[in-house]
């Protein structure tokens, strides 16, 4: 056959034409020998990679050695992947989603067919015919890149291309260990090589597949095809449509370049190569291409909302408060990065103890009687007895960082370990801690006191020592009571229910500091909100030391269980998105004083909020009973009402957490006050609050203790004081019966000394067979003792603390 005679003929079909030999330029032949020398390259990497190699590892400098490379980790076949986590009300409300990575890992049969389809097509098209690496591919990309002298196409397999991404993820948020993961070095493309093998070994085609729509990043913050499909149509991925599909697929190669949002144009360009891709490969007809390549992108684009900021009807401090209990429980991980690394990997679905009809009723409160714009604000915690359960956390300042929109992040709520600031002082909040410490320690309820107008504060026992006035006389070492008609003697129930500050720095005389700190301990006050431990000092059963509301709603849902303490609870259980259930914390109660002490302690504080009481004026709609402390403090900086039902305990705290405004002249929630008190600032946000959370709630009455008026002769005129022969002197007075005396004298300036008609039920009218008898019979084993003469020795405290 003649060389002419050897030219092939073209088909009439064919496009093909015979071109004459063109001769080779010299960068023509150094392309083709960087083509070769690049074949040679490669085939020594796989052969020292793949057949040998324990060589491969030595000839290559990597770090691994043969037992290496020959194995995979197990994370690797199902990495940890980081995903939402998602918190929710008692009800199963959504509270919040937050993420570290915004990825919810789906199951095939969760993935609508066409992204599966459209991902391997777009990506690598021959993935269910080659292995971990396809030779074709590598050779065309090779060829491709020689001929262009660019790296125009690249070899990865969709397998090795979930290898790198596995990389990245299991480097988490360290920038070096990132870095290090995306290294192009021959050790590591090596390794990736090796594990791609691995995989394919030991997963089937569709696990992988699966596994890479899982992990791989869509831009917008989400991760994973789930998320992307939530992000960019609103949908979950089984219920993508064609061109739906092939937008996202091609959205892989690069998600900034394909932003639909930012790039719509480049967007539908590449959606639509996709399309085209998806007809070559024979997975959709030419009719159906040409029928998604006319529909519009078709966004319901949704933004991230990541974090405690999304939560509504002001859940966020709470969430916020979920999250620290999370990394600071030892339950949920022996090691502070344990329990780190279970928060940042989320995939949880955390049940709370938050109830959403409380938590509004809450922040209505907090919100409608302070103006977000007011010199000062609210915060209130509702806490059940018995259980320790957060029903509500709510305040004023909305969660957010926007300052010129009095947003704030702290949580006026709760200590600053968990989230809170350093706390407020409670005034006379704490007296009622006092009071149990001094039953605890023997003392009757009918204990009196001659609560002189003002004293210097007398020398007292600590745990390690004693306490001495050393300003004796001077003005900090003197206590005063709030009004100048407030003089003793007084008993412990009208004490209490006129806040008299001279009764309890007597009483605490007389038990000691010791017993006072161990007490409070014992009820959950531990240190100070800010972390610092206690100081035993004379104010502090005044309430001169910080705390946090939701420490002092604890202190009283402990009266209300009669003596049971619990420690706060906010998680109720806690699963996985495969349904496993992730140990919580149990419930955590200990008795921590007699019911005798705590039914005493409930019989008093309901005298507080009755006729002649500084929080008289206090009730809820339907009338039930409740018990509670007013708290104001120096300067009226702060002011507190924590009060309880049988089955709710709330505290409510106003104030300016920073300036320390004195409430004054100030306007609050469009309302004008002269001076802000416990009963009249903080008291009517806990009235409206509880008033709505306990509408659906069955009344429960407390446990009550018929304490007697104490009888004692008057020296003016030497007959008891209330008989006809002594009418409007000075006496102890009745708190429960608004008997005459000072605990029914009329002081405009004072509102717990002003008479008030207030409610017909009294502490006087028990609810149980407890009864103190006036002859001296005990509960429990208190027995009466007599008043203590006058203190000989001076105290100095920091603050005055104390008062309504």
């Amino acid at each position: 056959m003649s060389p002419k005679s050897r030219i092939p003929r073209p088909d009439p079909g064919d496009t093909w034409v015979p071109r004459p030999r063109r001769r080779e330029t010299p960068l023509g032949i150094l392309r083709h020998a960087a083509t070769f020398l690049g074949s040679c390259v490669l085939g020594g990497v796989l052969l020292a990679g793949l057949i040998l190699p324990a060589a491969g590892a030595v000839g290559l400098g990597a770090k691994n050695g043969a037992e290496g490379f020959q194995s995979i980790p197990d994370d690797f076949k199902t990495p940890p992947l980081t995903q939402a986590t998602q918190i929710f009300d008692a009800k199963g409300g959504l509270i919040a989603k937050v993420y570290e990575r915004d990825r919810t890992v789906i199951t095939a049969d969760q993935m609508s067919p066409l992204i599966r389809r459209a991902q391997v097509d777009i990506e690598d098209a021959r993935f269910y015919e080659h292995g971990a690496v396809d030779l074709k591919g590598v050779l065309r990309a090779i060829t491709k890149n020689a001929e262009s002298g660019a790296a125009v196409q690249g070899a990865s397999t969709l397998t090795q291309q979930y290898v790198k991404n596995v990389n990245v993820e299991l480097a988490g948020d360290d920038p070096v260990a990132v870095r290090e993961a995306q290294r192009k070095t021959l050790g590591r493309k090596i390794q990736e090589l090796r594990y791609a093998i691995k995989l394919e070994e030991d997963l089937p085609k569709e696990q992988i597949l699966t596994n890479y729509l899982n992990i791989t990043f869509y831009g917008h913050q989400a991760y994973g095809i789930e998320a992307a499909s939530q992000r960019y149509f609103g949908k979950a991925a089984k219920d993508l449509g064609l061109p739906e599909a092939a937008m996202l697929a091609g959205l892989v190669q690069n998600p900034s370049q394909y932003d639909p949002k930012l790039h719509p144009v480049a967007a539908k360009k590449r959606r639509d190569t996709v399309i085209d891709k998806m007809v070559e490969n024979k997975h959709i007809t030419a009719d159906q291409a040409k029928e998604a390549k006319a529909a519009p992108l078709g966004l319901n684009y949704q933004e991230p909302q990541n974090g405690c900021i999304t939560a509504q009807a002001g859940m966020g401090f709470f969430c916020d408060y979920v999250r620290h209990v999370v990394k600071q429980d030892p339950a949920f991980g022996k090691s502070a990065g344990e329990r780190k690394k279970l928060w940042d990997t989320g995939g949880l679905n955390i049940y709370t103890t938050l109830d959403p009809d409380k938590q509004a009723a809450a922040q209505n409160a907090v919100s409608t009687l302070v103006y977000v714009t007011d010199p000062v604000s609210a915060a209130m915690t509702m806490v059940e007895p018995g259980s320790g359960k957060i029903l509500a956390m709510a305040q004023t300042r909305p969660y957010g960082l926007a300052k010129e929109k009095n947003q704030t992040v702290v949580n006026f709520n709760v200590d600053a370990a968990m989230g809170g600031g350093v706390g407020f002082q409670p005034g006379s909040n704490f007296k009622p801690i006092v009071a149990a410490a001094a039953l605890e320690a023997g003392l009757p309820p009918t204990q009196q006191y001659d609560s002189p107008n003002r004293m210097d504060w007398p020398t007292m026992t600590t745990c390690e020592g004693t306490w001495k006035n050393l300003n004796k006389g001077k003005k900090d070492g003197v206590i005063p009571n709030e009004s100048p008609s407030e003089k003793g003697p007084y008993a412990l129930k009208q004490a209490m229910a006129l806040s008299v500050n001279t009764y309890f720095v007597q009483m605490e005389q007389e038990i000691g500091l010791c017993a006072v700190k161990q007490m409070a301990n014992k009820l959950g006050v531990t240190g100070k909100a800010s972390g610092d431990p206690l100081q035993e000092v004379p104010a502090l059963g005044l309430g001169t030391q910080e705390v946090s509301p939701l420490t002092m709603a604890n202190v009283y849902a402990t009266f209300a269980a009669r003596g049971s303490y619990c420690a706060p609870l906010a998680i109720n259980r806690i699963t996985t998105v495969d349904g496993k259930d992730v140990p919580v914390a149990p419930a955590r109660c200990d008795q921590v004083m007699s019911t005798d002490t705590a039914d005493v302690i409930n019989s008093v504080l309901l005298g507080v909020t009755e006729k002649g009481g500084t929080a008289r004026d206090l009730r809820l709609d339907d009338d039930r009973q409740i018990a509670g402390k007013t708290g104001t403090t120096d300067e009226k900086k702060s002011a507190w009402f924590t009060g309880y039902t049988g089955d709710l305990a709330g505290s409510v705290w106003l104030g300016s957490p920073g300036t320390k405004i004195p409430m004054r002249n100030i306007r609050i929630g469009g309302q004008y006050q002269a001076e802000v008190y416990g009963a009249t600032g903080p008291g009517p946000i806990w009235q409206k609050a509880m008033s709505e959370a306990v509408r659906t709630v069955p009344d429960k009455e407390f446990t009550t203790v018929r304490i007697p008026d104490p009888v004692r002769r008057d020296p003016g005129c030497g007959g008891p004081t209330g008989s006809p022969s002594c009418t409007g002197t000075s006496g102890a007075g009745t708190s429960g019966t608004g008997g005459s005396g000072t605990g029914g004298s009329a002081n405009p300036g004072n509102p717990g000394g002003s008479a008030n008609p207030g409610r017909p039920r009294s502490t006087d009218t028990p609810t149980s067979e407890q009864t103190w008898g006036q002859t001296g019979g005990a509960i429990g084993g208190l027995i009466p003792r007599s008043t203590p003469s006058a203190p000989s020795s001076p105290y100095a405290p920091p603050d005055d603390g104390a008062d309504q």
